[in-house]
């Protein structure tokens, strides 16, 4: 795969696939290079979830969940094989540090930024009822809270988006690993590995999507462009066999208050996730067993029947990568919003996709897209996103 490419991008996570359904859509020559396989990073190893972000109402993200729960609902009616509405169960105890009166005013916004449809409902669970929450402690148990929310599996989602840019026109080239990239006035010299023989091409506009790898690929084009401060943020879950049959449970760690996900997966529990910095090889990331002593903690702490076995049998664990700007505050605390930074701001030759949420991956195309508009031919369009079923496997 050798010539001029309208948009070449870099890496199948949800965002280079995102990007590549966008560009292609828009009628743009597009190639996509992937040094492993699709999702075979990040974007294989999130919660699963397809979410609004109740907790980012805490740190006002207003718009961020609006545009989730535009989002959330659109893939509902999108891609129904793939990603399935779920009830979500909020435990409130007494020493819970969200209050009840605190939930309602949140799950009411929550239900207003969505539409008030029939999704964006929400109530409490009658205490008669709380013998079927799984087995749940009820021990100092005032409230139960439910609202839905979405899940999904991440990997066929992403697997799922590609085949979509493909219909589409546009190219994989897999395994290809980029070896280097020249700016030069009106674009990017690339060279890449493809099948063990070596190539070139160029490209109106490179698209960074490397996720955890996004910071090492920019600092590796020349001449150099801008990188913001950026910090990887390391994300583990633990699966158990044993399977919640009432939902998904949101709690709160009684360590350090974060939510924390209880949930079925596969006819097994997920529970995730931590969030500790990291550093070193992002192809070398793994749980941590202080991790997986953390969730075990806080499983045990809501599920009593947990507490009488020594040692809960996890059947597998895994950890995924956030990028987040780099600060001082806990990841925990910091914005998802997504970074799209330009090399320049009139007709940029690179664009890189830094952090980002699997919900969201639709809207951070298209405003990608919107960013390099300027940078590419006009072409008649051949697709809306927003209308692009995404079928299962």
């Amino acid at each position: 795969m050798t010539g001029d490419w309208d948009v070449v991008i870099v890496g199948a996570g949800i965002h280079g696939a995102g990007m590549a359904q966008a560009a292609a859509a828009a009628g743009h020559s597009v190639l996509l290079l992937e040094q492993a396989a699709i999702a075979a990073g990040s974007s294989s190893r999130s919660s699963k979830l397809v979410h609004g972000g109740l907790r980012y109402l805490e740190s006002a993200q207003l718009g961020l969940v609006r545009e989730s729960l535009r989002e959330r609902a659109l893939l509902l009616r999108l891609a129904p094989g793939l990603v399935h509405l779920q009830k979500f169960y909020i435990p409130v105890y007494r020493r819970t540090r969200r209050r009840p009166w605190q939930l309602r005013c949140g799950l009411s916004l929550y239900a207003l930024l969505a539409g008030l449809d029939a999704t964006a409902a929400f109530g409490t669970v009658p205490r008669h009822e709380w013998s079927g929450l799984d087995g749940l402690d009820t021990h100092d148990l005032e409230q139960v809270f439910w609202y839905h929310d979405a899940q999904t599996d991440d990997a066929l989602l992403t697997a799922a988006v590609m085949r979509s840019a493909q219909s589409l026109g546009a190219q994989l080239a897999l395994p290809a690993r980029l070896l280097g990239a020249t700016l030069d006035a009106d674009g990017v010299q690339l060279r890449y590995l493809h099948a063990g023989v070596e190539r070139q091409l160029g490209a109106r506009v490179l698209v960074n999507a490397a996720g955890p790898w996004a910071g090492t690929l920019a600092r590796a084009i020349m001449p150099a462009i801008a990188v913001p401060k950026l910090e990887l943020v390391q994300g583990s879950h633990i699966v158990l066999d044993a399977e919640p049959r009432a939902g998904v449970y949101y709690v709160e760690s009684p360590r350090d208050g974060r939510a924390v996900f209880v949930m079925p997966w596969h006819g097994q529990m997920l529970v995730g996730t931590t969030e500790v910095r990291y550093h070193g090889d992002p192809g070398a990331v793994a749980p941590a067993a202080h991790e997986i002593n953390y969730l075990l903690g806080v499983l045990r702490h809501y599920f009593p029947a947990f507490r009488a076995v020594d040692a809960p049998q996890v059947s597998t664990a895994f950890a995924g990568l956030r990028v987040l700007p780099a600060g001082t505050a806990h990841a925990f605390h910091r914005s998802r919003e997504t970074l799209l930074v330009p090399d320049r701001a009139h007709q940029p030759r690179v664009l890189s996709v830094y952090g980002g949420k699997l919900t969201t991956w639709r809207a951070t195309a298209a405003r990608a897209l919107g960013i390099i508009a300027g940078s590419l031919p006009r072409r008649p369009a051949v697709a809306r996103t927003d209308e692009l079923p995404l079928a299962a496997p």
